[in-house]
Formats: C-alpha cells, structure tokens, sequence
C-alpha cells in the first residue's frame, strides 16, 4: 500500500510529474470534486495555471491517463481522477485547508457551549463533524483500559436502592444501581460514600480488587463493599473505547451506486471494524487513505481522512471522516485537525477537573 510522506497535505515540489501535467491534473481533480462530472479539455484550458490550448491539454491528458493518473468512464467523455490522481493531488498540488470564519465560530461555539457527560460530548461532536463536511463521521474516544477513578460515591434512592457513580479521567461517567435487602439509613450511605471514594479514587478501573467483609462489620462498610463489586463489573463490562457515528444519513446523498452506499452503511454498523479502520489509517502514517489504499475491499470508492486526538501528549482518540474519493479533502483535513485538537483540549479538561480547555476557544 503506497504512504503518504506527507501527511498533512501541504504542497511541495513533486519529482513524478511535469508542471504542465501537475497543473492539469490539478484542474482535473479540483473540477471533478467541485461538479462530480468528468472534466473536458476545454475546460481545463480556461483554468487558472494551465496556459496552453485545449489541443495540448488533451494530449496531456492522454499522457496522465496512460500513467494512472486519470481515467476517461466513456470514449467521448472527458476524464475523471483516479486514486493515483487523487493521491498526487492529495501529496503535492493541494493548498493546506483553512475553515472559513462561519466554520470557525461554529466550532468555537459549540465547544463552549456543549455539555453534559463525555459520551454525550463525543457523540455530539461526531454531529458536528458530520454536519461541516456533509460526509460520515466517526469520533473514537480514549481507550478504557487506563481509565481512572476521578470520584466514586453512593447515592441513596430509596431505603433499599442505591446508585453507585463513579467519574473517569476519560470524562465517561459510570453508573450502577443496586437493591438491598435492608432498610439503609441516609447517614450510612453517606458513610459508605466517603469510604468507597476515599478507596478507589486514583485507581485504574480495571484494577478495582473487592475485599470481602469481615463477620460483623459496620452496615457502612457492608455497603462499600457491595458498591465496590458493582464498580469491578462496570469495568468488566465496558467496551475497550466509545465509537460515535454521525452522517450516515448522508451517505445516501454521496454515493450514486445503490451497492456503495449499502456496503458504506453495513461498515459503518460494525464499530470494531470502523475502530480498525481508523487506527490502521494512522498507523500507516496516513492522514487521508484514497480507496483501496486502507484495503478495506467494500469501502473501494471511499476516501478516509483522519486525525488524532492527543491528551497531554498522549493518544486519546481519533476522529474520522468517511466520504467518496472526490470529497474536499483540505476542508476535511482541515476539519479533522480543528475539531481533534478541541477534543483533545476538552479530554484534558476533564482530567484536569476545570471543565474547560485552558487554550482559546478560537483556534483554527
């Protein structure tokens, strides 16, 4: 599979094509992302940078064609990029994307006015990136296995109910409910809640030991103990990271083949898959995956463009943006980069316990 040594998009001086070629491939690309229609000669012509006839423009349109830069779908059509096209585009020709100011304060806005636990924030952010690219998007947060225990505490809800509420420094909030067989005064559970958070804040989730009581013991410490095996089994069953998905509605709109967009929405159901997806994009040293680069046979004519979300230099997560090859791809760069950045400063937030990111909302 080809990499990418440059990840970010910014254009640099390319050894594989000629200028003439290079700036007709980029007409050609820039063209067909904007119309979805293949682009001809003499329309080439007329754009900017080309400066040569539309005779000229077909002969080397003929030559990108032959080396796999291009594809013509019908003999009197004009041409169409192929992966290799958008690739080299993708490499070399693209400006670096930059949101525009509605865009911006968009993003400024909701990051300051979003709330509530971290799993509403995150799938609330897979929306948002949705909604600025008109593609699919996929935010995939912190992995639970080094999640921590900011707080635990035991609420009372009825003389025999209680619920246990355990805070993560990964901004996910754990809850469960357990009955018991005795009327519990309000003055134990409060006594089992300052006991259960002073033993279990600072500890990794999933490393919560239970420790039987002894004959005899306190109701309060009775309580603790059961509220501690409930937490042991919400780290038991929680799923290695939280994967949200915004758009697919839109996914129809981006595909005119009727089997692409079933194979696109059948991927998109299979979180682990999309999770996979993500990670191996990245770990390739990719920030865009043009079709059969992520080798993912059903996703084909689909692009994948990436960015990960860092926690005080840490990875935190990922967010992803799924569309047809002849998406935006600096104005989905560049929504990537934006939204995974204020994602991260929020994650940080959180672990810090200010609830707001300490950089500028205006970033971007």
């Amino acid at each position: 599979m080809p990499r990418s040594n440059n990840p970010s998009g910014a254009p640099r001086p390319s050894d594989e094509l000629d200028g003439r070629r290079a700036a007709i491939l980029d007409a050609v690309v820039t063209e067909y992302i904007e119309t979805a229609q293949p682009v001809g000669s003499a329309t080439v012509a007329r754009s900017a940078g080309v400066g040569v006839s539309p005779a000229t423009v077909r002969a080397e349109m003929v030559a990108l064609e032959r080396e796999g830069y291009l594809a013509q779908p019908h003999t009197s059509a004009g041409r169409i990029p192929t992966d290799r096209g958008y690739r080299f585009f993708v490499d070399h020709l693209a400006e670096p994307g930059i949101l525009g100011p509605a865009q911006r304060t968009q993003v400024s806005t909701f990051f300051e006015q979003v709330h509530g636990e971290m799993e509403d924030v995150l799938e609330r952010t897979s929306s948002l990136l949705a909604h600025m690219t008109s593609h699919a998007a996929v935010v995939v947060g912190p992995s639970h296995d080094t999640a921590h225990i900011l707080s635990a505490q035991v609420l009372s809800l009825s003389s025999h109910v209680v619920l246990v509420v355990v805070v993560l420094d990964d901004g996910a909030v754990e809850k469960a409910t357990l009955e018991l067989d005795d009327d519990t005064s309000e003055s134990v559970v409060q006594a089992a809640s300052v006991a259960l958070g002073e033993r279990l804040a600072g500890r990794a989730l999933n490393a919560v030991a239970v420790e039987p009581a002894h004959a005899g013991a306190a109701a309060a410490d009775v309580l603790v103990v059961q509220a501690t095996e409930a937490v042991a089994a919400l780290a038991a069953r929680r799923e290695p990271e939280q994967v949200f998905i915004g758009g697919s509605s839109q996914v129809a709109e981006n595909f005119e083949a009727v089997d692409t967009v079933r194979s696109v929405l059948a991927i998109l159901e299979q979180q682990l898959v999309v999770v996979d997806l993500l990670h191996e994009v990245l770990g390739r040293g990719l920030s865009v995956a043009i079709g059969e680069e992520h080798g993912y046979e059903p996703l084909a004519s689909c692009a994948v463009v990436v960015a990960p979300i860092s926690v005080e230099g840490a990875p935190g997560g990922v967010v992803g943006i799924l569309g047809p090859t002849r998406m935006n791809y600096p104005g989905a760069i560049a929504a990537a980069g934006v939204v995974s950045e204020r994602l991260g400063q929020r994650l940080e937030s959180v672990r810090r316990g200010d609830g707001e990111p300490a950089d500028e909302h205006d970033r971007g």
